[in-house]
């Protein structure tokens, strides 16, 4: 791969990379530590899109929005929780820890909650593309 080439990650990979975003997202609602909440629920949710979007051939765009309006279609088209206001509000809250520029939404609810929204929608990705079967 030439160097400033991005790679392109399969399903499984950005499946993987999910997870690993989710595994800091669980470990940061008890006490809740809002910086980890927000960022790496961020990145899980936006990795499991991904993935969901690598499995089914469709191309994104790089914006919040464009994976935010695919989460809105997952729900509609394969049952899938429809986590396309959690995207909104995690990027502000993402925005708010990482630069500053944004106040923390204060309608983003339950730390607890949030994890497990984030988890179930990566749970449903990993159902869509049968990742627990791969080897």
């Amino acid at each position: 791969m030439a160097a400033g080439t991005p790679k392109v990650l399969t399903a499984i990979e950005q499946l993987a990379l999910s997870r690993r975003h989710l595994a800091r997202v669980q470990s940061a609602w008890n006490p809740p530590d809002w910086a980890d909440l927000t960022i790496y629920g961020m990145y899980a949710i936006e990795a499991a899109i991904l993935a969901a979007s690598a499995h089914l051939g469709r191309t994104l765009k790089k914006t919040h929005w464009d994976k935010a309006d695919f989460a809105r279609e997952l729900a509609k088209s394969h049952g899938m929780p429809d986590v396309s206001e959690l995207v909104a509000k995690l990027n502000t809250g993402r925005k708010a820890t990482a630069y500053g520029d944004e106040e923390m939404p204060s309608d983003l609810g339950d730390a607890e909650d949030i994890a497990t929204e984030i988890e179930e929608f990566v749970d449903a990705v990993d159902q869509l593309i049968g990742a627990r079967s791969q080897p």
